[in-house]
């Protein structure tokens, strides 16, 4: 399974399953990033961090640290 920093830009995918503990896995949580819901990703930053994605209609910036922390299919 691929994580979200792997993924090209232009694609569109579906969150299987959030890792990390506490606080990072909340906040990823609180942006609207859960289970089974679909994002796109937009582009990358030009050194290629952070990554711009699509959810639940709003554009969101995130690291690749955490984009790493969110497997999808």
């Amino acid at each position: 399974m691929k994580t979200l920093n792997e993924i090209p830009c232009g694609t569109a995918v579906t969150v299987k399953k959030l890792s990390g503990e506490g606080p990072v896995r909340r906040r990823i949580m609180d942006m609207g990033i859960t289970k089974g819901v679909e994002l796109t990703v937009k582009k990358a930053a030009p050194l290629g961090d952070p990554i711009e994605i699509t959810v639940r209609g709003y554009e969101l910036s995130l690291r690749k640290e955490d984009a790493g922390m969110i497997e999808v299919e």
